[in-house]
């Protein structure tokens, strides 16, 4: 079987404990949390609901920004990164997804050298409890106020000279999809791939384009998954859904969907593949 989790965003209503029943119900044994619904429910019951139902946290979800365009200084972004991989590391969270920050005012080198300054102490950190950080690059017409690394390529480069064993890519199939060649990039990039969040769209990326179900879009999905794994990608896939199609088709009918359409695609891929 494909190694599906799902995001808190695509249930983004539901509670955690609501979340837990009914993804088990649909055969998911896995989930990606968000940091702000954790904070909301209170990290000791979060913690508890989910080692009582065996629940795995595929990722945590999220810590960056660290060229300030979220308002915070670099030195608040940086210790709340810190903060991100001790909550990762107390709730058996192997990756914590990380985002560089937008430009903003920046030269792109200096964007950079924030960066590197920044991973210089979380990467250590992270590598001391077990965590992966998985930095996140987004379609240049996503990524406003959140991410400089706007090319899987350059991404991809960058964490290779970065050459930490704790820094790893998260690479999200609904930004870079739709570029045929990325059927073949993503060979190369499984070493360096912690997670992969998946989720199909109509039309080019954009901040306001929808995170639709597998099947409702355009994207040549299944090619790219089958690339992953028979190139020897082992973690997990994230499905995050978000937007008007998922809440008017209601929660549990996507899960439903998400479940039959990763179930499809796990049994096409050649045995011992995965």
């Amino acid at each position: 079987m494909l190694q599906a989790a799902i995001s808190e965003l695509t249930t983004f209503r539901w509670e955690l404990a609501d979340e837990i029943e009914h993804l088990t119900r649909h055969g998911f044994d896995r989930i990606s949390l968000w940091r702000t619904k954790l904070s909301d429910l209170g990290f000791e019951q979060a913690r508890t609901l989910l080692r009582h139902s065996g629940m795995r946290v595929s990722s945590l979800q999220w810590a960056g920004g660290f060229t300030g365009g979220d308002g915070r200084s670099f030195r608040e972004s940086v210790a709340d990164a810190l903060e991100a991989i001790e909550t990762a590391a107390e709730i058996d969270a192997d990756v914590l997804v990380v985002h560089s920050g937008c430009r903003g005012g920046h030269t792109r080198t200096h964007a950079h050298r924030l960066l590197a300054d920044a991973l210089d102490v979380l990467a250590p950190a992270a590598f001391s409890t077990g965590v992966t950080l998985a930095i996140k690059p987004m379609h240049p017409a996503a990524a406003t106020g959140c991410d400089f690394l706007t090319d899987l390529g350059h991404a991809a480069r960058w964490v290779r000279r970065f050459d930490h064993p704790a820094l790893k890519l998260s690479v999200d199939l609904w930004q870079f999809g739709h570029e045929p060649e990325h059927t073949a990039v993503l060979a190369d990039l499984v070493p360096l791939t912690a997670v992969v969040q998946v989720a199909d769209r109509r039309g080019l990326p954009s901040v306001e384009r929808e995170r639709l179900p597998p099947g409702h879009g355009e994207l040549r999905l299944e090619p790219l998954v089958m690339a992953l794994l028979e190139h020897g990608y082992t973690g997990d896939f994230e499905f995050e859904l978000v937007g008007e199609t998922v809440e008017s088709l209601g929660y549990d009918h996507v899960l439903r969907h998400t479940r039959v359409a990763a179930d499809a695609w796990g049994r096409r891929v050649p045995a011992g593949a995965m």
